[in-house]
């Protein structure tokens, strides 16, 4: 059975509080005629810190696109590293036994993807899978962690790297006026995750079922505006709403396991704004405490896209998870609007070591043939 390892989490050192945050919007939009209703909505966030990959001097200059995105591929290489080398400690592996790798980002582009780049500088093998996700938005963790579920399935004795890159800082348009993108302004944050699926051992969250939930005639409510500046952020007021529609989902993939969405031991969820997460209690019927880690994540990080659920399941991790079986649900939301949900139990029982001898090299469809992974 796959299992989901610690994630490792990396955030930037330069931190933005929300009362600095309030401070330039009212410097720099004195005149909006909607600056009242933006305030709000950003001190209603709950974000309270978030992290920069660069001072907010040199954030709120717009350099272009062709800049802007060669800041992200030199962020990405330069932080990505040290990220991967924890996640693949925490799963006992080296880079030798990983079979796939799937790098989320929505907020800069490379091709090659950023996965040709670690296999040709950290270790990884020729025959290395490479699956980058790009338009999935916030939801693109929970594909992450489903895909390298499904081909964990396919492939039982596979081990899966996933990496969350999201630099939303170098997506700022000082120029867009938007009350959608103010908002966004004062609610976005950058980080790194990391992470590994293993097909056998490991300790972490057994995963046991996945699924997607696209909410039709919603694809229009978030979206990027692509411009000559770049990726221009677009929010519909009607998100927040969401989870009237979504968490009947969330019940409807338990139910198929025979599970009580309403009974489960954790849940791990991706935390848009504080509406979401008091909105998934109203409609489960669960006390606020369940959504805890969410909770703190958004509050000290703000929402970091596909980074979300990972950084609120290392504070899972690091709170000792949970008892051996326990069942949970990890679930991220983005753009379709699309739910991409994870139905697992807490395994404290795995067995980290290496894993056996031979190695998945082959394509699908074709033969594996065995390697020494010793050498």
């Amino acid at each position: 059975m796959a299992t989901l390892c610690r994630p490792a989490i990396a955030v930037p050192e330069h931190v933005i509080t929300q009362e600095q945050t309030l401070d330039l919007a009212r410097e720099l939009h004195a005149g909006h005629p909607q600056l009242g209703l933006a305030l709000r909505l950003i001190a209603n966030t709950g974000v309270r810190t978030r992290n920069l990959v660069q001072p907010i001097e040199d954030t709120l200059r717009h350099p272009g696109l062709t800049a802007r995105n060669a800041r992200y591929e030199a962020e990405a290489k330069a932080r990505v590293p040290e990220a991967v080398r924890r996640a693949m400690a925490y799963a006992d592996l080296t880079p030798h036994d990983i079979d796939m790798i799937i790098y989320v980002s929505c907020t800069g582009f490379m091709m090659p993807s950023m996965t040709a780049w670690l296999i040709n500088t950290m270790g990884f093998r020729p025959e290395t899978r490479q699956l980058p996700i790009a338009q999935l938005g916030c939801a693109a963790g929970g594909a992450a962690i489903n895909r390298a579920h499904d081909f964990c399935t396919a492939y039982p004795q596979a081990n899966v790297l996933i990496v969350c890159c999201e630099f939303c800082s170098l997506c700022y348009q000082p120029t867009d006026l938007a009350v959608g993108n103010l908002l966004s302004n004062g609610l976005f944050g950058d980080a790194i995750a990391a992470a590994v699926v293993r097909g056998q051992g490991g300790t972490g969250v057994h995963l046991d079922h996945n699924g997607s939930h696209l909410v039709p005639g919603t694809e229009e409510w978030i979206s990027y505006a692509i411009r000559d500046t770049g990726f221009h952020f677009m929010l519909d007021k009607r998100v927040p709403g969401t989870m009237a529609d979504l968490a009947p989902a969330l019940r409807d993939m338990a139910n198929l396991c025979d599970w009580d969405i309403s009974g489960l031991a954790f849940y791990i969820v991706h935390a848009g704004g504080p509406r979401i997460l008091d909105d998934l209690c109203t409609h489960l019927k669960l006390p606020p405490t369940m959504f805890r880690y969410s909770r703190a994540t958004l509050t000290e990080r703000g929402n970091i896209a596909s980074a979300v659920i990972f950084d609120a399941l290392e504070r899972f991790f690091e709170d000792g998870g949970a008892d051996h079986a326990a069942q949970g649900v990890i679930a991220g939301f983005g753009p379709g609007i699309t739910a991409e949900i994870t139905l697992g139990t807490w395994s404290t029982t795995g067995n980290p070591g290496r894993p056996p001898a031979h190695r998945l090299t082959s394509m699908p469809g074709q033969a594996a043939a065995p390697v020494d992974a010793t050498t």
